[in-house]
């Protein structure tokens, strides 16, 4: 079986033009030929009645494609591949249910700032408004999508194509990425026209701020005597500025979900993803300058409505202007991305002489009070989190579900150094996320290890995705803490004093619905089990294809 990985290097070609010119193409085309003049090697996404023209070009330009069996898990794997490459994540589904069901995963884009292009038809250009009961007709679906994108852009001719193409990535070079729609009415995708040559969108600079800007904060954070760094998913990009800034300043550091690892969990600065916890909220309200990077500070960061109470000074690093005044305003806004200020900011603040082996020890006593305070609740999910980090490599790439094993357990828990990297899907917290984002995950690294994450709940949202990963043989692994139902939901619902509604669901067979798929299936009764199965399925399968394995809660 060829691979993805194999087939994304198909060396691309242009079919035969048209005899009516060598720019005359059919929508569809149009549209591939664009999506590979911007590097596009990999798509995710559902053929349908409507869309076959965008696949029937697809492998002679040389993208490589993913089918998922729900059109969800082709924005979760695309969003996942986009997380892990740095390259827009690219889905493709037909008009009307199809679209809608990819709304999720764009919404979910959309609060991670997640570059993801969904491509869809639409109805035909000279369609009525009234309803003419078309397949798969809708009354909108630009102004669907365009409620939880960045944009929604619907086309009126082939030549369109190729600018509209351009315009979503240079919104993912120039802007804070987010997902946008592209509609082509399906009469155009048919259509043969003059298409005009190819277009690319240009190339960005790094967005840098004035330098008076610069020097102020530089001037705040050379001069701070209780200095904190807060690093959200923009730093991403600029993990050795971090790190650096982070040595001079001698400040500790905490990060969001989307900052996770970062900088190295292990190194003596790190307080790991704490936002949440009381004892890290309450040493931040103390610092004298915080210097936030890339972070929306938002309640799906710190756990609570209402902002920080900050008494010094707020430094804000971010490509969106609006994030100046969100939430906690900045007291020094720097507008630009993360990694061009940050170096300035290392220059300006060359001659700091920090305060190591205090800092050292103040991040030490942070992490056991963080710990403490929420070892009741988090206890039982230790040993199990450490028998999987033993067996994961430093470039392991772990999936997330929004399920209490990760955002109690593993987000704060499992430490990870800045090879590695951990997929959550915060903000919005759509269930469903982790199986097929390590579908896409694999299919962008097929060589490196792969592990989802989740509760039985929420992978049953998208658990058909095993099949898509049997099809493909990927070596992926899923770990599922089994509690019989939404055990978030039910705690909430007791500590309401309500009587539990809805949340308790009959145990499935879990591992033998793996195999059914097509994979492997096993149930972990302990911490050593988990890691012994855990190292077989990804060190030696006996055939390449995913591995369920089930951790009881009781057993946890």
């Amino acid at each position: 079986m060829t691979s993805v990985h194999e087939s994304a290097v198909i060396t691309r070609h242009s079919p035969e033009p048209p005899p009516n010119g060598p720019h005359h193409l059919t929508g569809g085309e149009a549209l591939v030929r664009a999506l590979a003049a911007h590097g596009v090697t990999q798509a995710f996404g559902i053929p349908g009645t409507h869309n076959l023209e965008i696949y029937r070009h697809l492998t002679a330009y040389g993208v490589a494609h993913v089918a998922p069996r729900h059109e969800q898990g082709a924005g979760y794997a695309a969003d996942a591949y986009a997380r892990v490459t740095g390259t827009p994540g690219v889905a493709i589904t037909t008009t009307g249910p199809a679209l809608l069901n990819i709304a999720a995963a764009v919404g979910q884009a959309y609060s991670d700032s997640v570059p993801l292009l969904v491509i869809s038809p639409g109805m035909p250009l000279r369609h009525p408004r009234q309803s003419t009961g078309l397949l798969h007709e809708m009354r909108s679906q630009s102004e669907a999508l365009r409620n939880v994108a960045a944009f929604s852009h619907r086309v009126s001719s082939v030549a369109e194509i190729g600018a509209a193409v351009a315009r979503a990535f240079t919104l993912f070079r120039s802007e804070r990425p987010r997902p946008a729609h592209i509609e082509i009415p399906l009469d155009l995708l048919e259509a043969t026209e003059s298409a005009g040559p190819a277009r690319a969108a240009p190339p960005a600079a790094p967005r840098v701020p004035d330098a008076a800007r610069i020097e102020e904060a530089a001037a705040l954070l050379a001069h701070a005597e209780r200095p904190a760094l807060v690093l959200g998913g923009g730093a991403r990009g600029a993990a050795a500025q971090c790190l650096a800034l982070a040595e001079r300043l001698a400040a500790p550091v905490a990060t969001t979900a989307n900052g996770k690892a970062i900088v190295d969990e292990e190194h003596p600065l790190s307080l790991g993803v704490s936002l949440h916890s009381t004892a890290v909220q309450e040493w931040l309200t103390t610092r004298d300058v915080v210097l936030a990077v890339g972070t929306e500070l938002a309640e799906s960061d710190i756990w609570t409505a209402e902002p920080l109470p900050l008494q010094g000074q707020l430094i804000r690093v971010d490509l969106d202007p609006a994030q100046m005044y969100a939430g906690l305003p900045a007291d020094v806004p720097l507008v630009g991305d993360a990694a061009a200020t940050l170096d300035a900011l290392v220059t300006a603040t060359a001659e700091t002489t920090p305060r190591t082996a205090e800092a050292h020890t103040e991040t030490a006593t942070l992490k056991a009070a963080r710990d403490d305070e929420s070892r009741p609740r988090d206890a039982h999910w230790l040993p199990y989190l450490e028998a999987i980090r033993g067996v994961l490599d430093p470039d392991a790439i772990v999936t997330s579900d929004s399920a209490q094993c990760c955002y109690y357990g593993a987000l704060p828990h499992l430490t990870l150094g800045p090879r590695a990297r951990y997929l959550h899907p915060t903000g919005f917290g759509t269930l469903g996320y982790a199986l097929p984002a390590a579908v896409g995950a694999k299919a962008a690294c097929p060589d490196r290890q792969v592990v989802a994450l989740s509760g039985d709940g929420g992978l049953q949202f998208s658990i058909q995705e095993l099949a898509t990963a049997a099809a493909l043989q990927q070596p992926l692994v899923v770990v599922v803490f089994d509690n019989s139902g939404y055990g978030e939901i039910r705690d909430e619902m007791n500590a309401r004093g309500d009587a539990p509604l809805a949340v308790d669901h009959a145990r499935v067979d879990l591992p033998a619905l793996a195999r059914a798929y097509g994979g492997h299936g096993a149930t972990a009764h302990s911490p050593e089990e988990l890691a012994k199965l855990l190292s077989t399925a990804l060190n030696t399968p006996t055939t390449p294809a995913p591995t369920l394995i089930v951790v009881p809660e009781e057993s946890a």
